[in-house]
């Protein structure tokens, strides 16, 4: 069964930053976001940075904090699972 925060970040993704090319699907779990397939910037992440932290009410102090959560979907899912509270989680 998918993980539904996986999922949803997935096409949170493809949402903010208007990717034209890339369906939530093609986003492997594990891939760098930033640098890797999908061809994120700097800009990217501060437009992704922003959008998760008003969806899920979570706080990402520093770029380096930034660069850790935005490795790949799965670390992002893992960032967000111990900061949110859960009533924000998709279940």
């Amino acid at each position: 069964m998918p993980d539904p925060l996986i999922a949803q970040l997935k096409v949170l993704v493809v949402e903010t930053l208007r990717l034209e090319d890339v369906t939530p699907a093609e986003i492997p779990d594990d891939e760098p976001l930033i640098g890797g397939g999908l061809s994120l910037d700097s800009i990217d992440a501060l437009e992704l940075v922003v959008r998760l932290e008003k969806e899920f009410g979570i706080k990402i102090a520093s770029s380096e904090e930034s660069r850790t959560a935005l490795a790949s979907i799965k670390t992002l899912a893992a960032f967000i699972r111990e900061r949110a509270d859960p009533s924000r989680l998709p279940s």
